[in-house]
């Protein structure tokens, strides 16, 4: 007879193809935003760690950025973090849209996930999309390619059978320690999630006219005297001219609504009223410059 007093607790992997929702199934996990979501492919850059806890115990799902082939020296990082947090983890998520099907990018990830002694589940995820009978055949494709140990239909966006994907990875941990305070949700410094609101805004307001060449710098935060206003000033760092004149937009008005959104996302984060500065620089090619990457927190390790 199991302990009362026990607790469960270990480490769960969020991988996938670029936008497939990992990043919006954290985010319904914790009840709150940790992770910036986007319309457009490889929006996570780096790990991003979601602490999930409850009476039973502890759950730490990891975030990873969407597995690709590399075009440029941060792809290559942002592939190595996925690829190596595989081998850290209890449990390995593997998220698909169950809308798009089967695609290359999914064969390429399985081959990787071949060599794993980690228990793989496969998420369908944006089952609301999709007509009940067309699951059947596509959980039966995945399957002839990989022994999955648990198949799991979701929709992150919607919290359709979430609650069951956390009860199923539960059962696969063991019992252990709390690693993080109850009320904490995710690993990350404030500075590292300002920054974040403010990429997502320019991914989200730019559309398609700025590619993913955007970095942001947090260059300041202070507390302004006799007030309890958090002063934050930002650089947006972008790898062409023609791309600063797009994200400053007409007379400054895109970079106003940038840091009116970003604002309100930092003020939910820090719960504290912010004044929020913007600043807009061009560093040619910098995703391919060592500097940079570790400037901007890519891959110090790796370059």
């Amino acid at each position: 007879m199991e302990n009362k007093g026990t607790k469960k607790s270990g480490f769960a992997a969020l991988i996938g193809r670029p936008n497939v929702g990992k990043s919006t199934l954290l985010n319904n996990l914790l009840g709150q935003k940790i992770a910036i979501m986007s319309d457009k492919p490889q929006t996570t850059r780096n790990r991003i760690q979601g602490v999930y806890t409850e009476d039973r115990g502890q759950l730490v799902f990891i975030d990873t950025p969407g597995i690709h082939k590399p075009k440029h020296r941060l792809g290559d990082f942002m592939t190595k973090i996925a690829q190596n947090t595989l081998r850290e983890v209890d449990v390995v998520l593997f998220l698909v849209d169950a809308k798009e099907g089967k695609g290359a990018g999914d064969r390429f990830i399985i081959e990787r996930l071949k060599n794993l002694q980690t228990p793989v589940f496969l998420i369908l995820n944006k089952i609301d999309e999709v007509h009940p009978d067309e699951l059947l055949p596509l959980i039966q494709q995945y399957q002839n390619s990989f022994s999955f140990t648990e198949v799991i239909p979701i929709s992150a966006l919607n919290g359709n059978n979430v609650n069951t994907l956390v009860d199923q990875v539960f059962s696969y941990m063991g019992e252990g320690p709390q690693y993080y305070p109850e009320d904490q949700v995710t690993d990350h410094p404030e500075r590292f999630l300002m920054s974040e609101m403010i990429r997502e805004k320019v991914l989200h307001l730019t559309h398609e006219e700025i590619p993913h060449s955007i970095a942001v710098e947090i260059e300041q935060v202070k507390h302004r005297d006799n007030t309890d206003t958090v002063y934050v000033g930002a650089t947006i760092v972008v790898e062409r001219s023609s791309q600063k004149g797009i994200v400053i937009g007409k007379q400054g008005k895109l970079l106003k609504e940038i840091g009116r959104l970003a604002r309100e996302d930092i003020q939910k984060i820090l719960g504290s009223k912010i004044f929020l500065e913007l600043w807009v620089k061009v560093e040619k090619d910098w995703r391919n410059k060592p500097k940079y990457l570790r400037d901007f927190g890519y891959g110090e390790e790796d370059y």
